[in-house]
């Protein structure tokens, strides 16, 4: 407890945002601190609905007052002490870069990795920092080895940079892709595993796995998936940029050969940063898509090696990664479903407006995502934001056609609220 209060108290010092005299500061360094103490006294389930400490804990984050973000989806705001580090570590770097850069803070990756391999609660040789989902996955699409007819099993409904990945493969190397079109929401597990298996036959060599699908945030049922995918001798590849740090789990809990994720989404940690996952021995059967002197050795590092890039971002990973467990992890997914259902169950009584997002915390979490019938979703999220300065994005996608919403721990239900009287509003004229 102490430690996580002293940790609060240091990231509130750090505050000093736009709107924040110096007496204020210190006001929400105390009152940043006090909020995660008292958390921590709760249950995740009873701190998940106290407003009043969350709203509190909201001053850690420097996001604009008058703008209501709920895009966090996309890329999530940082702490202030997340920025702090990002600037210091930048400052520091242009003193003399090749020195502290090659010989300073390239050298902090080693004890960073085996941070993020606690945190993911697998061992750090089987680590690479990299910078977010698309490069983690684009690594194991060309970097499998595949042979022409060989047939990969994926959804419509995968993000786009992962469908024209494959898709460029197929055209180049000859493999297959076989299609799966999910009707979302599904509240089945079965559904989905048959899905697979029945697009699966003796030439299908992987299975590529969205955890969290982003257009709408269903979740899929990611461990049973690879479960079945390795007991028929498929390789499985998992896209998680939108659940690690989202949702309670660990990579090891996947028991997955392959994962990618952005770390600058759920974890808060600095804009362009990702990590990507390689089960020990498929590592030495993979080639790293940047050049490398030992392209097949079984060292993770060889993924890498990308040539000269900011330290600053990736070193200042550590800081999310401490705010991201002062927080703790089932308490922040907790949060994060508490406030989804807040807002999805005001608005579906209104009768033009309908949901794309299962309610039970077992098929979706934070993102949640509508429509209004008779009305275009891009002209919902239009209106949106020129009427009541909310930030949302519409999701056009295959059969996907909603309005997606994101909330984030420093939203609070009185932002919410803000929400709702919109959207019945617009649903209402």
């Amino acid at each position: 407890m102490s430690t996580r209060r002293s940790f609060f108290r240091k990231t509130g010092k750090a505050l000093g945002t736009f709107s924040l005299t110096a007496l204020a500061a210190k006001s929400a360094s105390a009152g940043v601190a006090d909020a995660l103490a008292e958390l921590n006294t709760l249950t995740p389930e009873a701190a998940a609905t106290d407003d009043d400490l969350w709203a509190m804990m909201a001053q850690a984050f420097t996001v604009s007052p008058n703008i209501l973000n709920l895009n966090n989806g996309g890329v999530s705001p940082q702490p202030k002490v997340v920025q702090d580090a990002v600037d210091r570590y930048y400052h520091l770097s242009n003193e003399a870069p090749t020195y502290y850069m090659w010989q300073i803070l390239d050298r902090g990756r080693e004890p960073l990795r085996r941070k993020l391999a606690g945190l993911a609660g697998i061992s750090p040789d089987e680590i690479a920092i990299n910078r977010n989902t698309t490069e983690a996955l684009t690594t194991f699409t060309w970097g499998i080895d595949l042979q022409p007819g060989d047939e990969i099993v994926m959804t419509k409904q995968d993000y786009p940079n992962m469908v024209h990945a494959w898709k460029q493969r197929e055209m180049r190397h000859g493999i297959k892709i076989r299609w799966i079109s999910l009707d979302l929401p599904v509240e089945n597990d079965e559904t989905v595993l048959k899905a697979f298996q029945d697009a699966t036959n003796s030439r299908t060599r992987i299975w590529h796995i969205t955890h969290m699908m982003n257009w709408t945030g269903q979740i899929l049922p990611a461990a049973k998936l690879c479960a079945e995918a390795r007991r028929r001798g498929i390789i499985s590849i998992v896209d998680a940029a939108h659940t690690f740090a989202h949702l309670d789990y660990k990579i090891s809990d996947l028991n997955c050969d392959y994962f990618g994720t952005s770390l600058h989404k759920w974890l808060c940690a600095p804009f362009g940063t990702g990590m990507m996952y390689i089960r020990k021995p498929l590592i030495s059967k993979t080639w790293p898509v940047f050049p490398n002197d030992k392209p097949q050795s079984d060292d993770i590092r060889k993924f890498e090696a990308l040539g000269t890039r900011s330290f600053a971002p990736e070193q200042a990973i550590g800081q999310a990664i401490d705010f991201h467990l002062a927080i703790g992890a089932r308490r922040k997914q907790e949060r994060l479903h508490y406030l989804k259902k807040y807002w999805c169950e005001a608005v579906m009584k209104h009768p033009r407006v309908k949901l794309h997002i299962s309610l039970k915390p077992e098929y979706s979490c934070a993102l949640g995502t509508f429509s209004i019938d008779g009305m275009d979703v891009g002209e919902t999220g239009s209106k949106l934001m020129a009427d009541y300065q909310i930030h949302t994005t519409s999701a056009k996608w295959e059969n996907i056609n909603a309005v997606r919403i994101t909330p984030h721990v420093y939203t609070t239900t009185r932002d919410l609220d803000r929400l709702i009287d919109a959207i019945l509003k617009i649903a209402s004229s």
